[in-house]
């Protein structure tokens, strides 16, 4: 009789992925940092006796009257800078499917069906509160989003040591998360559609496409980049898609005698630029909600602002919780040696910290400056507070654990450049 391998979950990757993994998480911390601290300046902005010239300053119309161009400082942050944000997370998707834990269909099938249910329980559990007091439904995918960067700003306050099998696990959620976000707001948060416009993104898409795979011109790649992101900004589909499409064409895999891919390198010019720009950029334009003056209290008794907080906190953590222990259920998995069930608790606790996106879905839903958006941002804010607490205490509890493993991850007695606890799973590689 041949008995099986048991199956695990949450087991480290190869040692290559695990570094890269790494790499990209330690700068999405440092956007993270700067990112709370945009979005801190921008409340206490918002909340002091010089809050008009707040909203003045992010109402500021800049750029030329053609095209649709002439945006407010704040549009122009939601459609022009988190374009670049949905570019990396396109190209991000594309290297997880090619390379990373989604090119497994086997290993792949956890990190997606949390990620799903970690949009599908939030969105019914926000209908919910807005049919039992008479709320508006539109705002249901506000709190179906991840906040990859504030979540590890979170991890690196509260100092905890997440060993790489559960800190890919949360990248990889995060991806999907946000390949998710990205084809609801071109779903369902478009109201009209322009078919010329729509047609000259495609064809600026197509030559894009073939470029990147024919003699890679940096400046007629920047073109056409520019081009459908342009023609998706007046299609009526949201600019931020385009981002994601280009991101998807770019090329992960090192062709001919190249050391690194194009993606590759686009990534490491780029995601700097991302994580301490763009993202703190728009957090500083998009959070800015006052709370002084009165109205907190209608703010705190609004449907929508209870279907968001209930939705990243309760949602978040029953989705991702639960759809993480079906599929270990259904597929007869076990959890790796060194891990328990109390820490995919606490990260699913920790992707209810929501930000980036769910105010951008919030701006699109009911509109920028409205008293709904105000009120959205004011359940955002709080329902990540609120996630990013109750995700210390449980992941805190396990530091030593972690600290331990980490040590382990990190040991290399040979002295090759490759942890040995990698180099026992098999040939690696140092380069």
């Amino acid at each position: 009789m041949t008995i099986r391998p048991i199956r695990r979950v949450f087991t480290r990757g190869d040692w290559p992925e695990a570094r890269r993994v790494a790499a990209l998480l330690r700068q999405e911390t440092v956007g993270g940092a700067l990112l709370l601290f945009a979005a801190l300046a921008a409340l206490v902005w918002a909340n002091s006796p010089w809050r008009d010239s707040y909203h003045d300053l992010v109402a500021a119309m800049i750029g030329p009257d053609v095209l649709h161009l002439q945006l407010s400082l704040a549009h122009w942050t939601s459609d022009g800078l988190l374009a670049i944000f949905f570019f990396l997370a396109g190209l991000e998707l594309k290297h997880e499917f090619t390379h990373g834990a989604l090119r497994d269909p086997g290993k792949a099938a956890v990190p997606i069906v949390a990620a799903c249910c970690g949009v599908a329980i939030p969105a019914i559990l926000y209908a919910a509160c807005q049919a039992l007091g008479a709320g508006a439904l539109e705002g249901w995918a506000i709190p179906t989003a991840t906040d990859i960067a504030f979540a590890l700003a979170v991890l690196a306050v509260i100092g905890t040591h997440l060993p790489s099998a559960l800190r890919s696990f949360l990248l990889t959620l995060a991806v999907v998360d946000d390949l998710i976000a990205i084809t609801i707001i071109a779903l369902f948060y478009t109201s009209s559609i322009s078919p010329v416009w729509l047609a000259v993104a495609l064809v600026a898409l197509a030559g894009f496409g073939l470029t990147m795979r024919g003699n890679r011109n940096p400046l007629l790649l920047l073109t056409l980049g520019l081009i459908a992101w342009l023609a998706v900004l007046n299609s009526g589909v949201h600019a931020t898609v385009a981002g994601v499409a280009l991101g998807l064409l770019v090329p992960v895999s090192p062709r001919g005698d190249e050391r690194s891919s194009l993606g590759s390198r686009i990534d490491s010019r780029l995601r700097p630029f991302s994580a301490a720009v763009c993202v703190p950029l728009f957090a500083f334009c998009a959070a800015g909600v006052t709370v002084v003056g009165g109205g907190l209290g209608d703010a705190l008794r609004d449907p929508v602002t209870i279907g968001v907080v209930v939705g990243l906190v309760l949602g978040k953590t029953v989705g991702v919780f639960g759809g993480t222990a079906l599929m270990v259920r259904l597929t007869r998995a076990q959890l790796d040696d060194d891990l328990e069930w109390s820490d995919v608790f606490g990260l699913s606790l920790l992707a209810g910290v929501g930000f980036t996106v769910s105010l951008l879905i919030g701006e699109l839903a009911f509109g920028s400056g409205s008293a709904a958006d105000e009120h959205v941002k004011l359940g955002i804010l709080a329902g990540s507070l609120l996630a990013a607490i109750l995700a210390s205490v449980v992941l805190r509890s396990r530091n030593a654990t972690y600290r331990r493993i980490q040590q382990q991850e990190s040991l290399d007695e040979d002295g090759d450049g490759v942890p040995d606890c990698y180099a026992e799973d098999g040939p690696q590689t140092a380069s």
